[in-house]
């Protein structure tokens, strides 16, 4: 079982969204990934494992959250399509993976895709705007603006909407849809 979880700018709670999520649902003992276009040197790309859950990185504040196992993807430009079999590796060794990232959905496709929107910021991702037909929900962080600069192109009546506020940066709701769409995928 895949869950992506993209977002419309930087710095909008993906991350919080994420660990929100690991912490809200243990029982299905995650493995986590972030996917990040920054380069590292002159590698088309580099794939880490974190083993600390003290580290300053996203990666370790998903096993401080609770993951079993947290990755930190380092890919620009054409690096991701390179990293792609290392990366479809951990899919298949892990039972519940949660990826942070929009450009994955170039090349896979989750079970679960939530966007997370935070209405304050105006800046949209071009990479957010490409795939947004295939939202399952928006997760919308409602900092003081009841209407965003980019709405009229985001079809918010079109997917259920959950509010969610930091530090927990979820909602019951939220985390319902998670659980039921894992454990139905279980049945399967």
């Amino acid at each position: 079982m895949l869950i992506a979880v993209g977002g419309h700018s930087r710095n909008v709670g993906k991350t919080g969204v994420v660990t929100g999520l690991i912490r809200a649902l243990p029982e299905f003992g995650w493995t986590a990934i972030k996917i990040t276009g920054h380069r590292h040197g002159n590698e088309d790309f580099v794939l880490a494992e974190e083993h600390s859950p003290l580290g300053a990185g996203d990666s370790a504040r998903y096993l401080a959250a609770g993951a079993a196992h947290s990755f930190l993807l380092r890919a620009a430009g054409g690096g991701l399509a390179r990293a792609l079999p290392a990366l479809r590796e951990i899919l298949a060794n892990a039972t519940h993976t949660i990826l942070e990232s929009n450009r994955i959905l170039d090349f896979i496709r989750p079970d679960l895709y939530l966007v997370v929107l935070d209405f304050s910021v105006p800046d949209f991702k071009e990479s957010t705007r490409r795939h947004l037909d295939r939202a399952t929900a928006f997760v919308a962080i409602r900092r003081g603006s009841s209407r965003p600069a980019w709405a009229e192109f985001v079809p918010l009546d079109t997917v259920p909407i959950f509010d969610v506020a930091p530090p927990e940066f979820t909602c019951p709701a939220l985390i319902d849809l998670v659980r039921v769409t894992l454990r139905g995928a279980a049945l399967l």
